[in-house]
């Protein structure tokens, strides 16, 4: 290994910085192809209708919390 100069960190760092933004550059993952792969299939249905379920008791309860 060279000798150790701030020079010598400045350009590792450097080079460390630059991979680093390449990784995340080719990695970024967009949320957006996702949305709805799971449309339709029964497992999503049963998912929603039980959060649909959950929310509909969390409203209920919040109902009878506060005398609506």
């Amino acid at each position: 290994m060279s000798e150790l100069t701030l020079e010598s960190l400045a350009r590792r760092l450097e080079e460390v910085e630059r991979r680093l933004n390449e990784k995340e550059a080719g990695s970024a993952k967009d949320w957006r192809l996702a949305a709805g792969m799971f449309s339709g299939r029964e497992f999503s249905k049963i998912v929603d209708e039980e959060g649909r379920k959950i929310r509909e008791a969390d409203r209920e309860a919040a109902r009878q919390e506060f005398g609506e």
